[in-house]
């Protein structure tokens, strides 16, 4: 269940960062309110799933989530580059995430 609920919190990352850049600087008020609300519930889950997972594991799984899924939602929506140095470092980060959880157990 702790990675179900860290991997829903990573998820809701890529959700909030995608509203904070469409909220425009928090001049736009829906795009604002689905940033806060996916900001606390985001925390919320991690923080829930931190009490069965390791601190150094549940914060890299979570950024490496937000991260690699913010870069795919710049790339299919917002007209970000994909280059071939972009892409291998997102291939790098995934590698490290599947290495972090199967290295953790569970």
């Amino acid at each position: 269940m702790s990675w179900l609920m860290l991997t829903i919190a990573g998820l809701l990352e890529v959700v909030w960062a995608f509203a904070m850049k469409e909220s425009q600087g928090f001049t736009r008020v829906i795009p604002s309110a689905i940033t806060i609300v996916g900001m606390i519930a985001s925390f919320a889950l991690l923080s829930l799933s931190m009490k069965h997972l390791p601190l150094g594991t549940a914060y890299t799984v979570w950024t490496g989530i937000g991260a690699i899924g913010a870069f795919l939602v710049g790339i299919l929506f917002l007209g970000d580059a994909a280059s071939p140095p972009r892409i291998l470092a997102a291939l790098l980060i995934t590698s490290g995430l599947v290495l972090m959880k199967l290295s953790s157990g569970g």
